[in-house]
């Protein structure tokens, strides 16, 4: 009889930081596809160190911490803290090494096409002589150093800024020879001597920060095409003139990574937005995780600044390349070289209201299902408006996770104050790294009128609701918007998401119940159809996927099809991995972490794993249960992690009208169907391109691309066909 395998075996399960490191090996690779336009390959590029600075922030600095505590507890694959960060040094700087590559590459193809970001060293006479009035002109005025060797104490240098260290030295004067002894302790620490040993040197280091209120890559006149160079550049090859009287013995361009994996109190409400800002504050004096240096550095100045931030070669990366490469997500955008770039795809009219002319009267005859980019965010937006100024409203209730600097929404929504509206707004102060934007916010829309709310103490709330409740003729009727992605105008042309309008009854009177449970109103006696987390959402996977396992026979196999970005949650991998070893068919479209393993013989066989890479971010929650012919088909906020699951305030949704469970189905189809631009992940953690033989060729956002391009010709179509009649219509009444 063979043996049963136990699901809680550490050799079933990928560590979670190597997985996500996977997930980003993925982007670096997509900058580094011949197939993709060269000023999009920089934009990937680019948010591959954006990538890493949160990655260290969040991740490393929690390890970090978990190292320092001494503690040893070891995750679901095995591993304590500190051989997960042994594991995530030898893996990041893999990494570090092909993304230096990858940008040189890309910098010398894009130099072929007129397209030049220049060092110091590649500038001819007349481009340093323009580059060095600009620094006279404009940067010198703006520069401190900083004398971090002689203050009596250590001045704080931001993290995630770059910073230019300069060692300078002159001879002694007549004067200090009487302080040689001094000096002669400096100068021996810093190995500088005067000629032939016979008169001391005096040394100093300054650090000078690089200017944020200016452009990073600084463009230079010229006739050969767009000619560019990095700031930190430009001083450095003009840094004498801050320093007269002294000579640069040693440069170093260096930037570092804190921790901030600083945990807010709640346990005094009232006192939250003064915790927020307490551990914003915070943050800036964390201990340094990362510090990544010019590898042409000073190696002087190198080993000053490990001394000076404490320490050791484990977190310094040598970087080959331009520092800060998050700089190049912009370098996307330069006009003139189209030619370089996707070809634009426009946000089409939501193919749900195609016959549509007014909102929301379709809203009452049915639901409408949303797909961000490829259709427009504007109904979401409208909808906001249009009940911030229609006097039958009587309340809006909104939960804002993450929003964008000049939202419209929060604009109607103070205004829908201002107008005698009831508002509700939940803003997530905990939000990482949106936490001083959403304060502003809320202080903000307080100041309007709205009522601004919190969360509960110990979970953030995460869930995408909106609810419009209005006066009608035959009595008050609520609208609800439901979604996957975030109420952000910015973000909806550029991640993949869906959303849901509706005016179920039970929905929305679920939705009610929700906001009272935020306030503190009440307690909900239970959902109608809504499943809500950290005790809903779980539950109810569970029992579809055991559901799923009942109904599979040899016959006839359960099918799951799940998409997520992430997959960490140790229980719910033992729940697919039963369902795997009942028959079921898994089949998961997982953009970032997967701690499962698929393809392991008498577990996972049933399991495979995807992940899209492409030119929008995948975003959407979406899950499909066959259930035996009785099929069900549901949207959320959450993820398949821990976090998610158990410790935040989540909505997982039903698409229960036909048509539109049809369109997920095929959606999630379509999604485990691409082998143009989706990795397949192995059991030993790695990922591999999926086959492009296998079957025909399928890029799944192109797809969905061109069927809302479809949807809306077709909308045209009808438009004019029924414009002629109508006008006829109306003449008759006349």
């Amino acid at each position: 009889m063979a043996k049963t395998p136990n699901l809680n075996s550490p050799e079933l399960y990928i560590n979670r930081e190597l997985s996500w490191l996977e997930f980003n090996d993925r982007v670096l690779r997509e900058g580094m596809r011949d197939s993709v336009p060269l000023l999009e390959r920089i934009k990937f590029l680019g948010i591959v160190s954006s990538n890493l600075d949160e990655f260290f922030m969040v991740r490393v600095g929690g390890l970090w911490q978990a190292k320092q505590a001494k503690i040893r507890k070891k995750d679901a694959s095995g591993l304590t803290p500190a051989q997960q960060l042994k594991a995530i040094e030898t893996r990041v700087r893999k990494m570090t090494a092909d993304h230096c590559e990858a940008i040189t590459e890309v910098l010398q193809l894009l130099a072929e096409e007129g397209f030049y970001l220049r060092k110091r060293d590649e500038w001819n006479s007349l481009q340093a002589s323009l580059l060095q009035q600009y620094f006279q002109e404009s940067v010198l005025p703006v520069l401190t150093p900083i004398a971090v060797d002689s203050l009596p104490q250590k001045p704080l240098l931001q993290g995630q800024r770059l910073h230019l260290a300069v060692r300078l030295t002159r001879p002694l004067t007549s004067k200090k020879q009487g302080k040689k002894r001094a000096v002669k302790k400096l100068s021996a620490r810093n190995g500088k001597n005067g000629k032939n040993g016979e008169h001391w040197a005096e040394n100093v280091i300054q650090i000078i920060p690089v200017p944020t209120s200016m452009t990073r890559l600084v463009s230079i006149p010229s006739d050969a095409g767009l000619v560019m160079a990095p700031l930190e550049e430009v001083m450095a090859a003009n840094i004498e003139q801050l320093f007269p009287g002294w000579e640069v013995s040693g440069l170093a361009t260096f930037r570092v990574t804190r921790d901030s994996d600083v945990a807010v109190d709640e346990d005094e409400r009232a006192d939250l937005l003064q915790n927020i800002e307490a551990a914003l504050s915070e943050r800036k004096r964390r201990h340094v995780v990362r510090m990544e240096i010019d590898s042409q550095a000073d190696p002087r100045l190198k080993r000053y600044l490990m001394e000076f931030f404490e320490i050791g070669s484990s977190e310094v990366y040598p970087i080959d390349t331009i520092l800060d490469a998050r700089d190049l997500i912009a370098l996307g955008d330069t006009s003139g070289f189209d030619h370089l770039k996707y070809e634009p795809w426009q946000p089409q009219p939501v193919a749900d209201l195609v016959d549509s002319e007014d909102l929301l009267e379709t809203l009452r005859e049915r639901d409408i299902l949303l797909s961000h980019p490829y259709e427009t965010f504007d109904p979401v937006v409208q909808l906001v408006q249009a009940a911030a100024d229609d006097p039958r409203t009587l309340a809006i209730k909104m939960v804002l996770y993450r929003t964008t600097g000049d939202s419209p929404i929060v604009d109607a929504l103070m205004r829908a104050a201002q107008n005698g509206k009831n508002v509700t707004v939940l803003v997530e102060l905990k939000a990482r790294f949106d936490e001083a934007r959403n304060v502003s916010w809320a202080l903000a829309m307080e100041d309007a009128g709205c009522d601004v709310i919190y969360g509960i103490s110990g979970l953030k709330t995460h869930a995408k609701v909106l609810l419009v409740v209005r006066r009608e003729e035959n009595g008050i009727r609520r609208y609800v918007h439901l979604a996957t992605g975030n109420y952000n105008e910015k973000t909806a042309r550029l991640y993949g998401d869906l959303g849901l309008m509706t005016t179920d009854w039970d929905i929305c009177t679920d939705a009610a119940a929700f906001f009272n449970l935020l306030t503190g109103y009440s307690q909900p006696v239970g959902w109608k159809k809504l499943f809500v987390a950290p005790t809903g959402v779980r539950q109810r996977i569970d029992s579809l996927i055991e559901r799923e396992i009942r109904c599979s026979s040899p016959q006839d196999s359960g099918l799951i099809i799940a998409k997520v970005n992430s997959l960490q949650c140790p229980m719910m991998c033992q729940s697919l991995y039963r369902a795997s070893q009942a028959g079921v068919r898994v089949k998961l479209s997982v953009r970032g972490i997967c701690c499962l393993r698929p393809g392991i013989k008498g577990v996972s066989e049933n399991i495979e794993v995807t992940s899209i890479i492409d030119r929008y971010l995948e975003h959407a929650r979406a899950f499909y249960f066959r259930g035996g012919g009785h099929e069900e088909v549901y949207l959320g906020s959450a993820d398949w992690m821990v976090r998610n699951l158990d410790k935040r305030l989540e909505i997982m949704f039903p698409v229960t009208d036909p048509r539109l469970r049809a369109r997920v189905i095929k959606y999630l189809e379509t999604c485990m169907a691409d082998n143009t631009k989706a990795y397949r992940l192995m059991s030993d953690g790695s990922y591999e391109p999926v086959d492009p033989k296998r079957g025909p060729k399928v890029r799944a956002q192109e797809a969905f691309q061109h069927e809302a391009v479809e949807a809306a010709e077709s909308m045209k179509k009808a438009e004019l066909k029924y414009r002629p009649r109508r006008k006829q219509r109306k003449g008759k009444k006349t």
